[in-house]
C-alpha cells in the first residue's frame, strides 16, 4: 500500500508576484505620504533604506518632498554625480551618506 503524501498547493507564482507588488506599492504610497506631510525625513529613508524603497529610484523619493520636482531633483543629483534613475538599494553606503548629508546641508541653508 503506497504511503499517502500530503501535497500543499501554493498559489500560482504570478499571483504571489502580484500580491508582493501590491504590498510594495501600498508601502511606498504610505511612505510618500509621510514624507510629504513632514512626518518622515528623506534623509532617514536614504540612510536606513527600508525594504519598500530598495527598488525605488532616488529621483522618485526626492520628488515625494514638497516643492521638489523633476528639474530640482535632477540638478541636485547631477551635482553629486548620481543618476536620478538609480535605485536606492543599489547605492553604496558612501553614496547614501553623501546624499543624506547634502540634503541635510540644503535643509539647514533653507532655514
Amino acid at each position: 500500500m503506497p504511503a499517502a503524501s500530503t501535497v500543499i498547493h501554493a498559489p500560482p507564482q504570478h499571483m504571489q508576484a502580484l500580491a508582493h507588488a501590491n504590498r510594495v506599492r501600498l508601502a511606498r504610497a504610505s511612505l510618500k505620504r509621510s514624507v510629504l506631510a513632514g512626518q518622515l525625513d528623506v534623509m532617514q529613508v536614504i540612510r536606513n533604506c527600508p525594504w519598500e524603497v530598495e527598488t525605488m529610484t532616488v529621483g522618485e523619493l526626492l520628488r515625494s518632498q514638497r516643492r521638489w520636482g523633476r528639474t530640482r531633483a535632477r540638478k541636485f543629483l547631477t551635482s553629486l554625480a548620481l543618476n536620478e534613475n538609480r535605485e536606492l538599494g543599489r547605492l553604496t553606503e558612501r553614496q547614501r551618506n553623501v546624499l543624506a548629508s547634502e540634503l541635510e546641508a540644503k535643509a539647514v541653508r533653507r532655514r
